[in-house]
């Protein structure tokens, strides 16, 4: 088919009124049409990724959609079920949209809360007023006084109850199951926050080709999280803490960290993903990267430097240690750990406790004493508070350290302005984890400075991934819409 692409005769059969004689117009003259049209017009507007995945037009398209320009960052290019006459797939790789970066910060900010809640609870010893897991009608607390008393004889049935509690009146009963409920209530909200808008964004394909898996996964994580929090409240429910001598009733500190370890990669993970939906729209549409806004490619010059590559490493690594710090409390918080040694920096006098206090004897169960060590390590209140403060001493130097480098001439030069900010607020957060971890021994582990501990590790590890994703390059479909953006730009509109 010979026609050129503004001739008369090609555009009468798109002309042709619907009360006129309709032309007949075989499949061979359709193909060729469609054929010269996509040759003619992928060509002139995206010479530079045409062979993306077998082309990007390499897709047949209505031919409405082949004549004018479409205008920048059409909804429809979000997914491949746009409404349209024919199921066309997707022109360019779907880029996540906004919502689904607020969305994920707002997953993010409730895992947060109920991260601190969770820590009251615990402070509080409220975690094993409810002794039932009820998923659905749990949901409800008791709303008669028949119901109260059944709830309250249950727990009068609980070790804790008859050891510490047994003296507790109803009215002080419900203090503590509230707490507990309010606990459990907002962890279920989270579910529903979380679960629903992904199956949204998933069948309305608003998520980028690497995301749905590690959203369904974070949403198998998060329905884990519910069973792995009762498995770790029936810890502290046996009947055995009564047999044994000296016996505080309290749940695992093993499935304490656990539940809190969890919690922490669910928040670490939404957080990432989210942050980096947001920067990868941004550079999709702006070429902004990193704080900064000059040529599109100056985060690839950037992130091969060798300076660059050593930071980030360097990052990533005091990441993790925050985390295990993290995880190092929770052992502190387990075994009440932070009611020892109530001073700082000395414990007893002196720079570390004897020897013989920190690996003890009677910590070991095997008959040849061969698991003394990681027994003490774990189960020790002594050595679980050493530990911790040995950790959190090394987490603040390396902030330190890491904020420092940040003020040097050549890593000035080189390190994106939001990595520098990060780095920043990191040794800010430090510090202030360190007096809140300071304050919360000296006087005897209150509990709202002990919640705002907890508060500060989440802070503070949230800044360092804000760090790690400030030095992560764009996203394969954002990079290949900012190519399509720039060619776009710089190649005027083909005239129809």
């Amino acid at each position: 088919m010979a026609q050129s692409l503004h001739s008369p005769a090609l555009f009468s059969f798109r002309g042709l009124h619907p009360a006129s004689a309709k032309p007949v117009i075989t499949t061979n003259i359709r193909q060729q049409l469609h054929a010269t049209l996509q040759a003619r017009f992928s060509a002139a507007r995206f010479p530079g990724i045409s062979g993306l995945r077998g082309g990007i037009w390499s897709q047949r398209r209505p031919l409405s959609s082949l004549t004018g320009r479409r205008q920048l960052f059409d909804p429809r290019f979000f997914s491949s079920n746009a409404s349209q006459t024919t199921a066309v797939p997707a022109e360019l790789p779907v880029l996540s949209p906004p919502t689904v970066g607020i969305w994920l910060l707002a997953s993010s900010a409730l895992v947060f809360a109920v991260i601190v809640v969770g820590g009251v609870t615990r402070l509080t010893e409220s975690g094993l007023s409810i002794t039932e897991w009820k998923p659905v009608t749990g949901v409800l607390p008791p709303l008669s006084q028949a119901q109260w008393e059944e709830e309250f004889s249950k727990y009068k049935q609980t070790p804790e109850f008859k050891l510490m509690n047994h003296s507790m009146n109803l009215e002080e009963f419900k203090q503590i199951f509230y707490m507990e409920w309010g606990h459990r209530v907002l962890g279920r909200i989270i579910g529903l926050v979380f679960v629903l808008p992904l199956g949204y964004f998933a069948l309305r394909k608003r998520l980028t080709a690497t995301m749905p898996k590690n959203l369904f996964g974070m949403a198998l994580l998060l329905g884990a999280q519910g069973a792995l929090g009762w498995y770790m409240v029936k810890s502290g429910l046996e009947d055995s803490l009564m047999e044994t001598p000296g016996a505080v009733p309290r749940v695992s500190q093993y499935r304490l960290a656990a539940h809190l370890g969890a919690a922490f990669v669910l928040y670490a993970g939404m957080f990432y993903t989210g942050i980096a939906t947001l920067m990868d729209w941004r550079y999709a549409k702006t070429g902004a990267w990193a704080g900064l806004k000059g040529s599109d490619m100056q985060w690839k010059a950037i992130l091969e430097t060798p300076l660059v590559r050593r930071f980030a490493r360097y990052s990533k690594a005091l990441t993790a240690l925050v985390f295990l710090t993290a995880l190092s409390g929770a052992f502190v918080a387990g075994l009440d750990a932070g009611l020892l040694y109530n001073e700082f920096p000395l414990m007893g006098g002196r720079l570390a406790p004897p020897a013989d206090e920190l690996f003890a004897p009677e910590y070991a169960k095997a008959t040849d004493k061969s698991d003394i060590w990681w027994r003490n390590i774990f189960e020790n209140p002594t050595t679980v508070q050493f530990d911790h403060r040995c950790l959190a001493i090394t987490t603040y130097a390396c902030t330190t350290l890491m904020f420092l480098a940040t003020r040097r001439p050549a890593f000035r030069a080189t390190l994106p302005p939001l990595t520098r900010k990060m780095a920043t607020s990191a040794f800010a957060m430090a510090n202030l984890q360190v007096l809140l971890g300071i304050s919360t021994l000296l006087y005897l582990v209150p509990v709202p400075l002990a919640a705002l501990h907890q508060a500060g590790s989440v802070a503070l590890l949230t800044t360092l991934v804000h760090l790690v994703v400030s030095l992560r390059r764009p996203g394969a479909a954002a990079r290949v819409w900012r190519q399509a953006m720039r060619t776009r730009q710089a190649t005027p509109a083909s005239k129809a």
